[in-house]
C-alpha cells in the first residue's frame, strides 16, 4: 500500500524540554493508524508537528509524495488532512449542517465584498457548501440532525459532528485527537463503530486515544509513545504484549 504521511526523525523542543525526539513513522493509505502513550507522552505536539500548527525543531513530514514541513496549517489542510483536537470545537448556537458547511469554507471562493453584496458567487458556494454538507450528513447516518443545534446533541454525538465537519475538505487524511475522551461506554461503542464505517468507505484515520481496549479493537497498526520517543510500533499484538508499553503504562512487575 502506499504511504500516505511519513514522519522522518521529528523533533519538537520547547527551550530544554523535548516534547518530540527523533519519531519516524509510515502511516499507509486506507488504514486505521493509532498513536498512544501516558499522559506527557507528547502524542498531541507530533500531531501538531504532522499538520503544521507547530514547526519542527528537526525532521521532515511528508504526505501524500510532498515535502509539508513548516507549512501553514491551512496549507496542509487544503492539501488533503483534516483533523480534530482533544476539545469540542463545534460553533454550538450553530445548527448541525451550519457546522458542516463551515468545514467546506478553504474550497469556496467567496470574499467579504461577495459576502455583504450576496452576489451571483456568494449563492453558488453556499449552495455548493449545502449541497456538499447534506451529502456528507447522509454519507455519516446524521441527516435526521442536520437543523439541530449543536449544543442539543449528546456529547457522543458531538464528536461525530466534528469529524464530519472535518470530512467536508475532502480528506486524504483524518487525524482525529482522542475522539473518545469524556464518552459513556455505550458513546464509545457507537464512536468505535462510527470510524470503522469511516474507514470502510475508504478514509485513512490516524487516532490518538487513552482507551487501549478502544484502540485493540479500532487499529490496524499502533505507534506507542513515552517522554517523546517511539517505544514500540507494530499490530496489536506487539503492542500489548511489549515489555516497555506494559512498563509505561503499569509499571514494572506486571504483566497483561
Amino acid at each position: 500500500m502506499t504511504v500516505l504521511l511519513e514522519s522522518k526523525g521529528i523533533c519538537k523542543y520547547f527551550g530544554g524540554l523535548k516534547a518530540v525526539e527523533k519519531v519516524d513513522m509510515q502511516i499507509k493509505q486506507g488504514e486505521i493508524f493509532g498513536i498512544i502513550g501516558p499522559n506527557g507522552a507528547g502524542k498531541t505536539t507530533f500531531f501538531n508537528v504532522c499538520s503544521g500548527i507547530y514547526a519542527p525543531t528537526a525532521g521532515e513530514i511528508w504526505f501524500n509524495e510532498e515535502n509539508v514541513t513548516g507549512m501553514r496549517p491551512e496549507e496542509v489542510a487544503i492539501r488533503g488532512m483534516a483533523r480534530t483536537f482533544q476539545n469540542i470545537q463545534l460553533f454550538k448556537y450553530m445548527s448541525v449542517l451550519e457546522n458542516i458547511k463551515i468545514g467546506f469554507h478553504l474550497h469556496t471562493k467567496t470574499n467579504i465584498f461577495d459576502a455583504i453584496m450576496r452576489n451571483k458567487r456568494y449563492k453558488h458556494d453556499e449552495s455548493l457548501a449545502k449541497n456538499v454538507g447534506l451529502e456528507i450528513l447522509d454519507q455519516v447516518g446524521l441527516t435526521e440532525y442536520k437543523d439541530v443545534q449543536a449544543e442539543n446533541l449528546s456529547y457522543g454525538m458531538q464528536r461525530k459532528v466534528e469529524i464530519a465537519r472535518a470530512m467536508a475538505l475532502a480528506p486524504k487524511i483524518l487525524l482525529l485527537d482522542e475522539p473518545a475522551a469524556g464518552m459513556n461506554p455505550q458513546e464509545t461503542i457507537s464512536l468505535l463503530k462510527f470510524m470503522q464505517n469511516l474507514n470502510k468507505q475508504g478514509y485513512t484515520i490516524v487516532v490518538i486515544e487513552h482507551d487501549m481496549k478502544f484502540m485493540m479493537n479500532l487499529c490496524h497498526r499502533i505507534l506507542v509513545l513515552n517522554f517523546g520517543t517511539v517505544i514500540c510500533q507494530g499490530s496489536c499484538d506487539d503492542v500489548k504484549n511489549d515489555p516497555a508499553v506494559i512498563e509505561a503504562y503499569i509499571g514494572k512487575g506486571f504483566t497483561l
